[in-house]
């Protein structure tokens, strides 16, 4: 995995227990999430995407990864917060959400944890929002880190002409 983007501090972990697994940790506004590390192909520092007419609205558009093309996810505007602005000091996670490879923009990755699953609390249930997309909440050094789902992160409903048009772009 290439760790070229400058806010990246990763530290290493006991590897103890099998219920334990890697997580990299990153930002998303003033949220903390976190993914399973076998899902994160690299990170890269933020590239300009060029916009697709007629894409979701959190497609900032798509970038020329060594010779493919790679649709970038605005993680904010998907999760339901404010779209982001990206600037050098963002990064793009490229992950395999749901089969498929994407870049998904975020404020920065802050670090490599290890979590035990059995630490995991259920997201409660609010009757609708991000329950799909956020597969658990733990409680680490007092801050609450979401872990996200990323089979269920896109698309929510694929009869919406807009995703049709992104699962075109992502399969390309």
């Amino acid at each position: 995995m290439s760790m070229a983007h400058t806010q990246t501090d990763s530290f290493s972990v006991n590897r103890a227990g099998a219920g334990r697994r890697e997580m990299v940790g990153f930002r998303v506004g003033d949220q903390a999430f976190c993914i399973d590390i076998t899902s994160v192909l690299e990170i890269r520092g933020w590239t300009p995407a060029t916009p697709v007419p007629q894409s979701p609205h959190y497609m900032k558009g798509v970038v020329n990864l060594r010779g493919s093309v790679l649709p970038i996810i605005d993680l904010a505007a998907r999760l339901g917060l404010p779209t982001t602005e990206p600037s050098a000091r963002h990064a793009i996670m490229v992950a395999n959400c749901g089969g498929r490879t994407v870049g998904l923009l975020v404020e920065g990755v802050s670090d490599i944890v290890q979590l035990d699953d059995a630490d995991r609390q259920a997201t409660p249930d609010m009757g609708h929002g991000q329950g799909g997309v956020v597969a658990g909440i733990f409680a680490v050094d007092g801050a609450m880190l979401s872990l996200l789902d990323l089979d269920n992160l896109l698309p929510p409903d694929r009869s919406r002409p807009a995703d049709e048009a992104f699962d075109a772009i992502a399969a390309a």
